[in-house]
């Protein structure tokens, strides 16, 4: 087989093109997952795959699957993608970039008239981000039979919209059952999100594991009052309770270095008035590490950090874990395909733990996964001046063809 490119300039116009649906001032992007902006970027993605000759399918839980034909169509496909929906104040390449490379190599082998042995897929992974429907990942983790299919359907947002009701209105509540789908092997190819692949000059991250998660839901009752004639020592306030939480969440964080990771994300104050004392908070915590022992250290210290805090002030809590994602491990045959392929194109690299939660984490207990990272500019993601350069994208374009048609063919 001839040693083919992907086209940079194209798989950077249709990644700028996709990035104008939802567009923000700043240049970033907001697509929330099933939102009308989210289903005109996956209409957008339908039609390009069809103008190449793929099938589409579309799961009961939104997820995409567009197909490229192979010689052998009863073989198991070997898979590529991510996820279209954004951050609030998200950027252009976070998710898009592993879906539009798989889309640029279909284009790419259409040119060439290249036929892999294995059919091909591009997939879209529903609410990856979690950001409107928590937890994240929840439509891949359906798949891959960490939650049940009316757990993710019945997700709902802040406004009390389900999952299930919104892939209803904007038509993508497919047939197709979730699950079930063999691949042969799944790669994500992504933005590093970090700073690490920049500060080491390195073009490709081959990605070996991705960190544990745990993520939490608190919400603090104590006694709303007037700001004024309430006295400090006889309030019962539930914002400062949050507070200290908050500022337990990043101590622990702290002691917990290297790799640990906790973030307060998400806080919602009642009534939020000026002079009102706040009776009741609701926040979020993120904890995340590549060592499961650390983490559920990390949990302990939490939980008892909390109770004190509560009992201290007098306040009640409920204390709720809404999500866990163990650390991963990635298939040796997927990473030594990556490995092989950056070094084959003499792409500097570096091996590496995912910081962040992926698709590719709940694939990978159904099928052979591993990840390519590219850098991004200063390592910021989940932000409006989220960037990366079209080299680097372009590189690991061409990274991920490679392991795939190693895979495919072989």
């Amino acid at each position: 087989m001839e040693d083919i490119r992907i086209n940079k300039q194209r798989l950077w116009d249709s990644l700028m093109e996709m990035g104008e649906i939802g567009g923000t001032e700043k240049g970033g992007c907001c697509r929330l997952a099933l939102t009308d902006l989210d289903k005109q970027g996956r209409n957008l993605f339908v039609k390009w795959c069809e103008e190449s000759g793929c099938s589409i399918t579309v799961d009961k839980m939104g997820n995409i699957f567009a197909r490229r034909p192979g010689q052998d169509n009863s073989l198991p496909p070997v898979a590529m993608g991510s996820h279209l929906d954004t951050q609030p104040t998200g950027g252009k390449f976070d998710g898009v970039y592993g879906v539009l490379a798989g889309l640029e190599i279909f284009r790419t082998l259409n040119e060439h008239g290249i036929q892999t042995l294995t059919p091909l897929e591009t997939i879209v992974w529903t609410n990856e981000e979690g950001s409107r429907f928590p937890p994240a990942m929840v439509s891949s983790g359906v798949f891959a039979g960490a939650f049940d299919l009316e757990y993710g359907l019945s997700r709902a947002d802040l406004d009390g919209k389900t999952m299930g009701e919104e892939l209803k209105r904007i038509g993508y509540a497919g047939d197709a059952e979730v699950g079930g789908r063999p691949f042969k092997a799944f790669f994500e190819a992504h933005i590093e999100q970090g700073p690490i692949l920049e500060d080491e000059q390195k073009q490709i991250g081959v990605v070996t594991d991705a960190q544990g998660q745990r993520w939490y839901e608190i919400t603090l009752t104590g006694q709303e009052s007037h700001a004024g004639p309430t006295p400090m020592l006889s309030r019962r306030d539930a914002l400062v309770g949050a507070s200290r939480i908050v500022e337990l969440v990043n101590r622990i964080g702290m002691i917990n270095q290297p790799n640990a990771c906790a973030t307060v994300g998400l806080m919602q104050v009642f009534p939020n008035s000026r002079n009102v004392i706040p009776g009741q908070v609701f926040f979020t915590v993120d904890f995340r590490h590549p060592d499961a022992k650390v983490l559920e250290r990390m949990d302990q210290e939490l939980r008892e950090g909390a109770l004190r805090i509560v009992e201290e002030l007098k306040l009640e809590m409920d204390f709720e874990q809404i999500w866990y994602s163990p650390p991963v491990p990635f298939d040796q045959t997927c990473v030594n395909s990556v490995r092989k392929a950056a070094e084959e194109l003499s792409l500097s690299h570096r091996e590496m733990v995912s910081g962040a939660g992926h698709d590719a984490c709940y694939i990978a207990r159904v099928a052979p996964t591993s990840m390519i990272f590219v850098p991004c500019e200063k390592g910021i993601s989940h932000n409006e001046l989220e960037r990366a350069d079209a080299d680097d994208l372009a590189a690991g374009c061409n990274v991920l063809l490679k392991a795939v048609l190693e895979r495919a063919n072989a």
